[in-house]
């Protein structure tokens, strides 16, 4: 993947929405896997085959992209053991700890948001 230019429109767009906390936070746990991958960390270390195999449909590609994007942002640990076959585990960071209960709550909320958005359309079924 290149570089993005400094003057270019989404780079300056970023800049914009990295000033409030919130959207940069949501930005960098935002995505179609890094929850999911962070969820599946809260309980202790893991090794890669374990995280491929906790989560269905991911792509091993896809796993290690996400992997790496979560160990820049500081939210994972990544250790290699120097072993043969060499083993590496990956682990919540302090920082991402945090988060474990924002994440119990937000999953509540889209919980009971599922079940309102289905009650509402059942009616018409």
């Amino acid at each position: 993947m290149g570089k993005i230019k400094e003057n270019s429109t989404n780079n300056i767009n970023r800049q914009y929405i990295h000033e409030c906390d919130l959207t940069y936070a949501v930005c960098k746990i935002g995505g179609r896997w890094k929850l999911l991958i962070l969820d599946k960390l809260k309980e202790g270390k893991l090794r890669f085959s374990e995280l491929r195999k906790s989560i269905s449909g991911i792509t091993e590609r896809m796993l290690t992209l996400q992997l790496r994007e979560l160990e820049k942002e500081g939210l994972l640990k990544r250790t290699v053991h120097a072993e043969v076959p060499p083993r590496v585990d990956y682990e919540l960071t302090d920082i991402a700890r945090e988060l474990i209960p924002i994440w119990n709550e937000l999953s509540k909320w889209g919980g009971k948001h599922r079940d309102l958005i289905q009650e509402q359309v059942e009616p018409y079924k």
